[in-house]
């Protein structure tokens, strides 16, 4: 039983300015391997004598500025506006260094400022993208200061116009395939960041929702705390009745109903520290295994035995902090699967590498198309019945904020399947904080 998990666990970036620095790495890479091209097909096929320690600094500079780069992107940070700007203006000093000792601007190859220029007004702010215009203004005036000319071989001596021009077709293709490249990547950056806003949104549209739901399921457990404690002191009352205490039937009967009683007692509490009251005993220090064992024996309370199978392959257990809305949500899958299977169900526990995954399956009817396309939509149930459909929805919220996800599909041999994913790092992190942080 390996199956494969779904997308990565992370999220995707909101913010452009990582990927925009990945792109000008892209580029300055390109341009280190045309730089190179170029010095050996014009010292060697041409004969054009050129300054080439200079040139060859630059290049070092280049791969340097590079990997610095790249060690900077592996830290989970935002690459800010001032950052883009830096390394643009490091770009365009080195074209600038190295057109000076390859003749100024009579080398063709200074129309490459133009790609700094579109960078500029493309990746970065508009007073940063004038300053980069600023800057290849002020390049090209020290160009015309006192430039290192370049050593033409007599072929070239009497016609130099013709190397220029030829310099300046290679420039444009070489500019054109560069805009048409870039331009493509930054289209797809910016779709890329658009639609990350927009999950962001309805994330934060469904947070709000949750908000609004458990100050409702708060309300309720308040209101039913009254009733259930009259409850549970008038089953005490029946039990010690003269007429009810030497029939066994009854007082097994009323044994069941304070079962009842408590659970619900025990569920409406775990509302209320779920919505932030009675916090101090929300969090609980203990062990993957012991987590699921506890999920499993409340699941078990009440149903027929043997209904509920547990397969447990987990493997090495692990610390963790037992987080109730997590043992709430699997709990409600659980449920909704003995519903529509009351003979058995079976919960798996197994972990592929980092992840902890966790499954449950039934024998019922399954998942429908409807239900499977809007998976994780509030208001989708798999039971017909209006205002339902809330417990895939809290299942992949409440995994969602703890850094996993869920799936759900129908088993071959019949019934439905909901995997739940979970990174067991974060989980072992969380058992390491102070018991009175309160839960996550």
């Amino acid at each position: 039983m390996t199956p494969t998990l779904p997308l990565t666990l992370s999220l995707p970036e909101a913010h452009a300015g990582r990927r925009n620095m990945r792109l000008l790495i892209q580029l300055r890479w390109l341009a280190v391997g045309g730089q190179l091209v170029t010095i050996a097909v014009v010292t060697g096929a041409m004969g054009v004598g050129l300054v080439l320690m200079p040139l060859f600094i630059a290049i070092a500079l280049l791969i340097t500025v590079n990997l610095a780069s790249r060690v900077l992107l592996r830290r989970d940070r935002v690459v800010t506006n001032f950052e883009l700007t830096g390394a643009l203006l490091f770009d365009v000093g080195a074209l600038t260094w190295q057109l000076q000792y390859s003749g100024g601007l009579a080398n063709p190859f200074a129309m490459l400022f133009l790609m700094q220029v579109v960078l500029g007004a493309m990746l970065l702010t508009p007073r940063s993208a004038w300053m980069i215009f600023a800057s290849t203004l002020a390049a090209l005036a020290l160009l015309t200061l006192n430039p290192v000319p370049l050593q033409l071989p007599p072929r070239y001596v009497h016609d130099p116009l013709s190397l220029y021009l030829l310099g300046s077709l290679i420039c444009f293709v070489v500019i054109a395939s560069l805009l048409i490249t870039l331009v493509m990547q930054i289209s797809k950056n910016l779709r890329d960041r658009d639609e990350a806003l927009a999950g962001e949104r309805q994330r934060a549209s469904e947070e709000d929702h949750i908000v609004r739901l458990g100050l409702l399921a708060s309300g309720a457990a308040h209101e039913l705390g009254t009733p259930l404690s009259t409850l549970s002191v008038l089953i005490r009352d029946w039990k010690d009745l003269p007429i009810i205490e030497g029939d066994s039937e009854l007082q097994q009967d009323l044994a069941d109903m304070d079962i009842a009683v408590k659970r619900c007692k025990t569920i409406v509490s775990s509302i209320l520290m779920s919505a932030g009251e009675a916090r101090g005993e929300a969090t609980q220090l203990t062990t993957m295994r012991a987590f699921l064992a506890e999920v499993v024996d409340v699941s078990r309370a009440g149903r027929l035995t043997g209904t509920l199978e547990f397969d447990d392959q987990f493997g090495d257990d692990v610390p963790i902090v037992s987080d109730l809305a997590l043992r709430q949500v699997i709990g409600n899958v659980m449920d909704n699967a003995a519903e529509v299977s009351p003979d058995w169900i079976r919960l798996t526990a197994y972990r592929e590498g980092a992840i902890a995954v966790i499954e449950i399956a039934d024998k019922g009817p399954g998942f429908s198309e409807r239900i499977m396309k809007n998976f994780g939509k509030p208001y989708h149930s798999t039971k017909g019945r209006d205002g339902g459909g809330l417990g895939l929805f809290l299942l992949v919220n409440v995994l969602r904020k703890l850094g996993g996800e869920a799936s759900v599909s129908n088993r071959p041999e019949g019934g439905a399947l909901v995997r739940i994913f979970l990174p067991i790092k974060a989980l072992a992190q969380k058992a390491q904080m102070p018991s009175n942080r309160g839960m996550v």
